[in-house]
């Protein structure tokens, strides 16, 4: 017993791929096995498109040109509004601390964008997620001119347009949220009455 363990320990350091191939493979399997469309939850959800699948098959590591040029194919699917891209921080606060949307059960275009899963947003939130940043302070420390308001737009438009391997969901570019709710949400992180920023 002892043999085999330490052979597949060896197996393991000398072809590392194996493992994940097979828990990829397995676990999208499973995925279509069990999943079943309903609503507006559709199967195509359970299936990677190309950036997803170079991030999973690279364990969020992929060369760094390959990187580069699909980061920026994504940029290209950016659609920046024309003027000000700072919207109604109010709206944007009731949108980050909507979790819902593109459930099953959810009514098209009723989405929010459940930022405060993943983000601190304000001081007086008693419950935020860790996974990504603190967004504390957004605005007053970087300022909320034309290009820091390009930059908040797009990246939460398409983050995957900033780094290929990020956590954090393409709100507009999978319709999650509208062009004005994501400009609601860049007031909220950089119009400097917004809570973020006090």
């Amino acid at each position: 017993m002892r043999r085999i363990t330490v052979f597949s320990v060896v197996g393991l350091l000398v072809f590392p791929g194996i493992l994940s191939a097979q828990t990829s493979t397995d676990v999208q399997k499973v995925l279509q096995r069990d999943f079943h469309a309903r609503g507006q939850a559709t199967m195509d959800r359970v299936v990677q498109d190309g950036v997803q699948r170079v991030c999973t098959e690279s364990n969020d590591r992929p060369p760094a040109e390959l990187a580069k040029q699909m980061e920026a194919d994504q940029m290209k699917t950016i659609a920046f509004p024309q003027g000000s891209l700072i919207g109604d921080w109010k709206n944007g606060e009731r949108i980050a601390q909507n979790g819902r949307g593109l459930q099953w059960t959810d009514k098209a275009g009723a989405g929010g964008g459940s930022c405060y899963n993943c983000h601190q947003l304000s001081p007086q939130e008693s419950s935020h997620g860790t996974l990504g940043p603190s967004l504390l302070q957004f605005g007053a420390k970087r300022g909320n001119g034309p290009e820091m308001q390009r930059y908040v737009y797009g990246k939460i438009y398409n983050a995957k347009a900033y780094n290929l391997c990020s956590q954090m969901p393409r709100l507009g570019w999978s319709g999650t949220l509208t062009p004005e709710q994501i400009r609601d949400l860049v007031g909220l992180l950089l119009d400097p009455a917004s809570p973020v920023n006090q």
